[in-house]
C-alpha cells in the first residue's frame, strides 16, 4: 500500500454550488428577475478548506462521497492537483444555490443529499499519514473520529445554534473548533461548553465584519479584529473556510495562535473580495504579505 504523506487531510464536504446575483436580499416575489450570468462552480466547506489549504502551499489530501453524476464529474475537475479518494454518493453530489445580494451578502439553499446510514469508508483515507485532520460535519464522516489516531483534529460546526445535537459529536471530539455567532445568543457560553464538555484546546467563533472571539484552555475569551478588506466586497461565499485554511496554515506551520488568527482573517478578507466560494483562493505570498 503507498502511502499519502499530507500536512492537511479533509475528509468530507465537497459539493457544487450555484450562484445567482440577485438586486437584493432578501428577494421579493416576482415572477421573473433579469440576473448575471448564473454560474456552477465548486462549492461547500470541506472543499473550500482543502483548495484554500492547497493554494497556501500545503499538502493536501482529500475524501469525500460524491455522485456519478455531471456535478460529481465538476468536483473532480476543480480538485485535481489534490490528492483525492471518492467514494459513491447514493444520493448523487451536494448542491446549494446561492443568492448574493450587491453587498456580498449570501443566503444558501443547501440540498444534502443525505443517505441515512451513509459511512465514508475507511479505506479512503486509510493510507494518508497526516500531521492534521479536519472533519467536515457531514453525517457519514462523525464515525470517523475513533480511527484518527491521536492526529490533532479540527472541524467547522458553521452557523450551529449551541443546541442541536447534529453538531455535538464534531463539537466534543475535536481538537480544534470553528463556529459562527450567526445563530448563538450567547457565543461565549457556547464555546465555554465546548471546551468544558469536549476535549478542545481552541475554539474560535467568527463574527463577520466584527471580527472573531478565541477561548483557549486556561484564558478568558478574546476578541479580535477583522483584517481589512484589500478590495470592494464582491462575494462573501467562501469567507469562513478561507478564515480555516488561513488559522491551520499558521497552525500547521507552528504559528503562535495570536499569528494564526490574523492569518485566518487576512485569508477571509480575501475571499469577501472575489467572486465564486472557492476558485481564487489567497496565494502563501499574498497572505504572508498582507500579514
Amino acid at each position: 500500500m503507498n502511502t499519502t504523506v499530507a500536512d492537511v487531510l479533509v475528509l468530507g464536504g465537497a459539493g457544487v454550488d450555484t450562484t445567482v446575483y440577485v438586486p437584493e436580499l432578501p428577494l421579493p416575489y416576482r415572477d421573473t428577475y433579469h440576473v448575471p450570468p448564473v454560474a456552477d462552480r465548486i462549492g461547500n466547506t470541506g472543499a473550500g478548506v482543502a483548495l484554500g489549504c492547497h493554494a497556501l502551499g500545503l499538502r493536501v489530501a482529500f475524501a469525500d462521497l460524491i455522485g456519478d453524476d455531471p456535478q460529481g464529474a465538476l468536483v473532480r475537475r476543480a480538485l485535481r492537483g489534490i490528492a483525492c479518494s471518492f467514494g459513491r454518493a447514493a444520493a448523487g453530489t451536494r448542491r446549494s444555490v446561492l443568492l448574493v445580494g450587491p453587498d456580498g451578502r449570501r443566503t444558501s439553499l443547501h440540498d444534502p443529499r443525505a443517505t441515512p446510514g451513509e459511512r465514508l469508508p475507511r479505506e479512503l483515507y486509510a493510507d494518508v499519514r497526516a500531521r492534521h485532520v479536519h472533519v467536515s460535519i457531514m453525517d457519514f464522516c462523525r464515525h470517523a473520529y475513533p480511527g484518527l489516531g491521536g492526529v490533532p483534529v479540527s472541524t467547522d460546526l458553521h452557523d450551529w445554534n449551541g443546541a442541536d445535537d447534529y453538531h455535538k459529536d464534531f463539537a466534543y471530539r475535536s481538537d480544534l473548533v470553528f463556529l459562527s455567532a450567526a445563530a448563538l445568543q450567547d457565543p461565549e457560553a457556547t464555546m465555554r461548553d465546548v471546551l468544558d464538555r469536549g476535549r478542545a484546546h481552541t475554539v474560535v467563533c467568527t463574527r463577520g465584519a466584527g471580527g472573531c472571539l478565541v477561548l483557549t484552555r486556561g484564558s478568558g475569551v478574546r476578541a479580535f479584529p477583522a483584517a481589512p478588506l484589500p478590495g470592494p466586497v464582491a462575494d462573501s461565499n467562501g469567507a469562513g473556510d478561507a478564515f480555516v485554511s488561513g488559522f491551520l496554515y499558521g497552525s500547521v506551520r507552528g504559528r503562535p495562535l495570536e499569528e494564526c488568527v490574523r492569518l485566518a482573517s487576512a485569508a477571509g478578507a480575501h475571499a469577501c473580495t472575489v467572486a465564486g466560494t472557492h476558485e481564487s483562493p489567497i496565494t502563501e505570498a499574498d497572505l504572508l504579505a498582507r500579514c
